[in-house]
């Protein structure tokens, strides 16, 4: 899987974005609570494993991540 944090501009927030290997997006929702989008998407057990990378990982990069 692959994660991306994508910027906001003025009143839009920062957002997430987790996609599969193809790239198919799985789940968008914003840096700021992450939890409840990330737990309707299927990837419940992965919510703090899935924030600590987002805090770590610069804004526009696409970061490969092993959920397992």
């Amino acid at each position: 899987m692959y994660i991306i944090k994508i910027k906001g501009k003025a009143k839009i927030p920062d957002y997430l974005q987790v996609r599969d290997d193809n790239f198919t997006l799985i789940c968008y929702t914003r840096t700021d609570r992450p939890e409840k989008a990330l737990e309707k998407c299927g990837l419940a057990a992965h919510v703090e494993y899935i924030k600590s990378v987002m805090n770590e990982i610069p804004f526009g990069k696409m970061t490969k991540i092993n959920l397992q």
